[in-house]
């Protein structure tokens, strides 16, 4: 059966698992339906009491709503910062925290850490098996958004050589981001530090006269670098005081930019990423620079993989106490339900009185309630899609991550879970009104 059922596409097994959760709810409706037609008078029961009703309906759809949205978004997040990494294959950084210097790095956070030398650069960057070797500088920042050292040749890459404009050629040159806050053509004077920190009046002026002119913008990338502005690395070093990686030029000749880099020259790099032309290298690099006193290289997604792990956990957690909520507003409803019935104690017990079988009242209050869980349940994926998308924008616009909630399997299934439990629920008000005694309901 484990073979067969691993035999089976994806897709297939998440529509057979919905079909299993929904197969409570079918077996209980088909049992308390079997051979009766109680719609007219639920309709007359819905229509009677159509305000409280609903209010019941909007409680539910509104329970269940924003637990689908919740997960959905978690989903959303997981796929949006497995793509804002996509292009950062491998990265070597100092001795640290990997998730440290992952935040720092791809999502663009203040990090204070430590600094690879210019002989450990020329090792990397001279590896014949290293395709690209990008060093990066971080530190200040215009109008909130970080600007970011690194050569011409990882800007290519990151934005898969779609530039408006074009590539900045000088070390007063500079390429923004697609949603960065200038305009093509423009001049910025860069603030030392990121943040609140920026905003301190000698940090604020403390580049003054370091003038950057935007001569590109990038297509948008959906990660935190579409707000960046990318400057040369050589650039980001002159502007702290420091050397620029290259040896002093003639006079009369033009100053380097990028590659290939004087070590004795190079002020330090708190990162670099790698890239390599064959997949094999990359895990033999890894293990090349991977050394504990010096160096440690990891893969992005690795270390994403490490924090899904424990998200996949919290999604258990979630999904478990999302259901559990669920199951509590339909309990209440149900229980308003349960009053409200009361109301109809008279017209039930008339409908007995009149030879109606006990089991077609039954079937009356069941589908009522039953009826009531089950659009709000269904309702409840529309307001859950409404809530993704919102959570989404929020967070995209909080991350600058691009962040695309949508709703899928599981939260077909959640819902389909929900639909099994509340059918059965839903037996209970029936319980109450078949307990009831036709005299004592007549007489009110």
């Amino acid at each position: 059966m484990t073979a067969l059922w691993d035999s089976l596409s994806v897709p297939v097994q998440d529509a057979l698992w919905l079909a299993m959760l929904l197969v409570p709810a079918l077996a209980v409706g088909g049992l308390v339906l079997r051979g009766l037609r109680p719609w007219p008078l639920v309709r007359a029961m819905l229509w009677r009491f159509r305000g409280p009703n609903l209010l019941f309906l909007v409680l539910i759809a509104v329970a269940v709503g924003l637990g689908i949205g919740l997960l959905a978004q978690e989903r959303g997040l997981r796929a949006g910062t497995a793509a804002a990494a996509d292009k950062f294959d491998m990265i070597v950084a100092a001795p640290g925290s990997e998730m440290t210097m992952l935040l720092a790095a791809v999502y663009l956070q203040p990090s204070d850490v430590g600094l690879l030398s210019g002989d450990v650069f020329a090792g990397i960057a001279g590896h014949p098996n290293v395709a690209m070797a990008a060093p990066l500088a971080f530190g200040d920042s215009y109008k909130g958004a970080p600007v970011v050292g690194t050569i011409a040749d990882f800007v290519r890459h990151l934005g898969d050589d779609r530039i408006e404009g074009r590539m900045f050629e000088t070390s007063t040159e500079a390429v923004a981001g697609a949603f960065a806050p200038v305009a093509l053509g423009e001049v910025f004077e860069p603030a030392h530090g990121v943040g609140d920190v920026a905003q301190d009046d000698d940090n604020r002026h403390a580049h003054a006269g370091a003038g950057f002119h935007v001569v590109g913008r990038m297509a948008p990338t959906g990660t935190p670098w579409d707000r960046a502005l990318i400057v040369p690395i050589e650039a980001v070093w002159e502007v702290h005081g420091l050397a620029n990686g290259h040896a002093p030029a003639p006079a009369d000749a033009a100053d380097p930019l990028g590659p290939p880099f004087d070590a004795a020259y190079f002020p330090g790099t708190p990162a670099i990423v790698i890239r390599s032309d064959a997949l094999w290298a990359n895990y033999a690099l890894r293990s090349t620079f991977t050394r504990e006193a010096e160096t440690m290289a990891f893969f992005p997604g690795a270390v994403l993989a490490q924090l899904y792990r424990v998200m996949g956990d919290v999604r258990q957690a979630m999904s478990v106490m999302a259901l559990v909520s669920q199951v509590l507003v339909a309990a209440s409803v149900l229980v308003g339900l349960l009053i409200l019935i009361r109301l109809f104690r008279r017209q039930l017990a008339l409908l007995r009185a009149l030879g109606a079988p006990a089991r077609f009242v039954f079937a009356v209050v069941w589908s009522y309630a039953a009826s009531l869980l089950a659009a709000g349940a269904v309702l409840g994926l529309g307001v859950g899609w409404l809530a993704a998308a919102v959570l989404s924008r929020v967070l995209s616009a909080r991350t600058d991550i691009l962040i695309a909630a949508s709703l899928g399997w599981p939260e077909l299934h959640f819902v389909a879970g929900f639909l099994s439990v509340a059918t059965v629920l839903a037996l209970l008000p029936g319980v109450a009104v078949r307990r009831m005694k036709i005299v004592d309901a007549l007489r009110g």
